[in-house]
Formats: C-alpha cells, structure tokens, sequence
C-alpha cells in the first residue's frame, strides 16, 4: 500500500462523510505510525503553509500517558505504556470534543521523550482542522475508555509492520532517548512486546489493515 493510496481514501471519507472526520491508526509500539501520519500531514497540508488555516491536524494518543508520579502512586510505573496507563476517557473526551463545532483553538497534550513526561497544552488544533489524525497503540482495544475513543474515530487503520524489523527499531529508539542496549532490550522483550501481542490480537477489528511498504523507510 503505498502513500497515495491512503491519500486518497482520506479524500474519499472527507467526500463521503463530510465534516469531521478522524482518523485513527494503530499498531503495535515500533510499528511506523507516527512516521507514517507524519508523512501524511506533510502531504495534506502542502498548499497551506499557514498552521492556523490548515484543514488537517495530527492528534496523537501519547499525550494522554499518565505521568510518572502518578504511574508510581499506582504502582505502575514498571509497566508504564500498558493499556491502564492512559487516560483513555480524557483522550476520548477530546476526540469528542474535536467532533463538534469549533470557534477557537483547542489544546491536546503533548509528549517529551526526552522527558518521558506528558506536556499539557503542546498541540493547537485550529478550527480550520476538520480532518483529524490521530495514533496510538489501544484504539481498537475493547475496554471501556478505549471503545469511547473508536466511537469518535471515522476509520481506524491498523499499521502492519515486520516484527524484527519492528522490534530492531523500537530498541534503537529506547537507547537514543537514555537506555543502555541491555535495559533497551529488555524493556522491550518484558514490556513492549507484550504490549504488543495485546495490539496485535484488535487488528481483525481495523477498518483497514496497512502493510507498511519497505520503500517508506517508516520508523517510530
């Protein structure tokens, strides 16, 4: 599947749906989905250089990680990225929020992976935003806060990826932002990849599956 064809669906749910639609894409950690939406927004958003009348925003789920002194109080922290440390209703709530008619910016969180740490306010979305795409591992988990999220969404893409290729980028990734290669893979053999088996069991319920082409050099 390549980056045209995605483009292209994108203009047919506009066409089909109307005002608003969101986007969601999911897969597991490592996967390529925030490289892939970021590729997308560059192309959608190529004839407005201008941020505030931009018709496409991107809205991920990261920002709705707990932080760590609450991660910690609920003795979580070992497992920090697991489903049950987000806020899944307050990252629905938003979504929601985005669904409706808007006259003025609306703020979404942000993540530091320098810090680990969520950034409340980072990410304007401007009203002029009335197609929205946003990522993340649990979109299509079926729990409650996270059955709220796929409520808001359009479509959910599940982004398909090759396990090593996958696994060999999300240790690369743990060791630039501070791990050791020893702590990176096993943080990422204890954690990630369990994680990971949970994402990948909710693909049957994507509304399209994306297998990642090589040529997109895509990593997260």
């Amino acid at each position: 599947m390549t980056l045209e064809d995605l483009l292209q669906r994108i203009a047919d749910l506009q066409n089909e749906h109307g005002d608003p639609v969101i986007i969601g894409v999911v897969g597991a950690p490592g996967a390529g989905k925030t490289t892939l939406v970021e590729q997308l927004m560059q192309r959608l958003n190529t004839a407005e250089p201008v941020p505030e009348r931009q018709y496409h925003a991107h809205v991920p789920m990261d920002g709705y990680h707990l932080a760590d002194v609450e991660l910690i109080r609920l003795g979580r922290l070992d497992r920090k990225g697991a489903p049950d440390t987000f806020d899944a209703h307050g990252y629905a709530a938003l979504l929601k929020r985005l669904r409706e008619p808007r006259h003025a910016v609306t703020y979404a969180p942000g993540f530091e992976r320098t810090l680990e740490q969520p950034i409340a306010g980072a990410i304007p979305v401007f009203p002029a935003a009335t197609t929205i795409l946003t990522e993340g591992n649990y979109l299509l988990l079926d729990e409650p806060g996270w059955q709220d999220v796929q409520q808001q969404c359009t479509e959910i893409w599940y982004c398909d990826q090759d396990d090593e290729l996958r696994k060999e980028r999300l240790i690369a990734r743990h060791i630039h932002f501070g791990k050791n290669p020893t702590a990176a893979k096993q943080w990422v053999e204890e954690v990630d990849e369990t994680n990971a088996q949970l994402i990948h069991n909710t693909r049957h319920r994507a509304d399209l599956v994306v297998t990642l082409e090589e040529s997109l050099e895509l990593s997260e």
